[in-house]
């Protein structure tokens, strides 16, 4: 197959319909700009991750029962 048969396959891909509707320069504008305002968030909460100091507080023990051998009775 030579290059100018496989270029007349293209051809078709290449041609404009009117009566179809595609995104054009605003819809890739508006793409870029909600793609780069998530890039923009993420960076921000990676950020603000980074600054967290997490320090978990020590569950409360619990308290010793007694001598062994002396739970459940009385008196």
């Amino acid at each position: 197959m030579s290059a100018s048969q496989a270029l007349t396959h293209l051809v078709p891909l290449a041609e404009v319909d009117d009566n179809k509707v595609t995104p054009g320069l605003l819809g890739f504008l508006v793409f870029a700009a909600l793609a780069v305002g998530v890039w923009l968030l993420m960076k921000s909460m990676s950020r603000h991750m980074g600054r967290v100091a997490f320090k978990e507080t020590p569950e409360p023990q619990a308290e010793p029962a007694g001598p062994a051998g002396t739970e459940g009775k009385k008196g």
